[in-house]
């Protein structure tokens, strides 16, 4: 069983359910707050003892310890913590400050950490759906706001369409394979002199259900509204957290037992990526309201992520993980500007309401430049590095077309990114923002040093990112 390389998720989830029963018997008015720094203080625990366990194969096989998990579950534990920490003023300020926030966030990380070691299709889609339905409520969480109720359950009818589709994928996969293990499956297909068409079509179904679970295109039909409507915190564990473990749980899918029918599933990523780069560049254009952009902007993102996919090679993979660990921290940070934006106790979330921000708050301003810089991919930034070396592992395979694609892509979205600084820095202010709250500035201070300093220290992320993606080639 090995059990000792699930020895941090166990923790987690043993350390959940002790604070869920500390918040049921506190007084409601001080056990959000407490609950929310016991999560803190249980996501700091598994951190540990997840870079103290040993790695390995565990639990019959359906459950790995390797360089990518390891490496995508310090991105999800960190993911949350900026979510938790930016949701605890925010909830007080809304007037839904209840201790089950944040042991939902704990348990929807669990499920992450799940996504991130499966090697078999059940304990894939078992982290799947531990992941969403506590994200589900998250979305729905304000239940007041319309808007917020109005996500939720868009989020859970279009989330378990892709569960359908994600489920039909594996059963075909099953049936013409004979297993639903990642090894035994890479051995099923290849010694066969021709690959079964209805595996074919299975794999075909999964990455339609996984192309949900990022956002690309065609597939981003909830992703502005969910964004729009549900509490900003839970936009940006969304943007955050969940889109990284599940683009893990693709490359894992695509690399471990179907990394030889690459010509069967390339072109499918590379239409997914064109599709998700041309339309997070033209439809975030006309977007008035910030989340609405951040959500088309999080499509682009998306599509330049697969990028690094379509290749199949290490370089490929390893570009991919470089890519979303930049991504997470310039997200994390442009939704704590976003959640600063109130005026007289009210938040707004138009563009037009950062008319003259230089002028009356210059901090956020830089921090907004920051983000809008970084995710334009204009250098130093880390936005840069990131999509330096997907473009950079395309070139390499000879996928010339795509990688220029990317980049007028990417000169396209610039416009919108620089058009919010204009607004910021050219256009007369419209009246000061409230005060920030501290939870508020440090996380947009953690984003927006690693954003800025991001190519000082890339060394340490671009060798974690290649052991990993060596871990999945050897």
């Amino acid at each position: 069983m090995n059990w000792e390389i699930a020895l941090p998720e166990i923790a987690l989830v043993g350390l959940g359910m002790l604070i869920l029963m500390i918040g049921v018997l506190m007084k409601k008015a001080t056990s959000a707050m407490l609950c929310a720094m016991l999560v803190l203080a249980a996501f700091l625990v598994t951190g540990m003892l997840l870079l103290a366990a040993p790695q390995g194969i565990g639990f019959n096989g359906v459950f790995t310890l390797d360089p990518l998990a390891v490496f995508t579950k310090i991105l999800v534990l960190a993911s949350a913590a900026l979510t938790i920490i930016l949701s605890l003023e925010y909830n007080v300020r809304r007037g839904f400050s209840r201790f089950e926030f944040s042991i939902l966030v704990l348990l929807s990380v669990v499920g992450m950490m799940v996504m991130a070691s499966a090697t078999n299709m059940m304990s894939v889609y078992l982290g799947i759906e531990m992941s969403s339905l506590p994200i589900y409520v998250l979305a729905a969480f304000a239940r007041d706001d319309v808007r917020s109720s109005e996500a939720g359950l868009k989020y859970f009818v279009l989330g378990s369409l892709a569960s359908g589709l994600l489920l039909y994928g594996m059963s075909l996969v099953y049936g013409f394979g004979g297993s639903l293990d990642f090894g035994s499956l890479r051995t099923a297909f290849t010694g066969e002199a021709s690959v079964p068409v209805g595996s074919v079509i299975g794999v075909v179904f999964i990455v339609a259900g996984m192309a949900f679970k990022i956002s690309a295109a065609p597939f981003h039909m909830w992703t502005p509204d969910v964004y729009q409507g549900a509490p900003t915190p839970v936009t940006s564990l969304m943007a955050t957290a969940q889109k990284v473990a599940s683009m893990v749980v693709l490359v894992r899918i695509l690399t471990a037992p179907f990394g030889h029918l690459l010509a069967q599933w390339q072109q499918l990523i590379v239409l997914l990526s064109i599709v998700s780069m041309v339309w997070g560049a033209f439809a975030a254009i006309g977007q008035y309201n910030i989340k609405r952009l951040m959500a088309y902007s999080s499509i682009g993102h998306m599509g330049y992520a697969l990028v690094g996919l379509a290749t199949g090679t290490e370089a490929g993979v390893r570009g991919v993980l470089v890519y979303i660990a930049t991504y997470v921290f310039t997200s994390a940070g442009a939704f704590a500007c976003i959640v600063a934006m109130r005026r007289r106790g009210h938040a707004v979330e138009r563009i037009a309401d950062l008319k003259g921000l230089g002028k009356t708050d210059p901090m956020l301003a830089l921090l907004f430049g920051f983000f809008m810089f970084s995710m334009a991919g204009i250098p130093p930034f880390a936005g840069f590095i990131g999509k330096l070396y997907v473009f950079l592992a395309a070139i390499q395979s000879g996928m010339y077309a795509l990688a220029i694609i990317g980049v007028v892509t990417s000169v396209i979205s610039a416009f919108y990114y620089l058009w919010v600084l204009k607004q910021i820095y050219f256009d007369a202010p419209e009246g000061e923002f409230d005060a920030r709250v501290p939870s508020v500035s440090f996380v947009a201070g953690v984003g927006g040093l690693i954003t800025l300093l991001f190519l000082v220290f890339a060394a340490p992320v671009v060798n974690a990112a290649e052991t990993a993606a060596r871990a999945m080639f050897s």
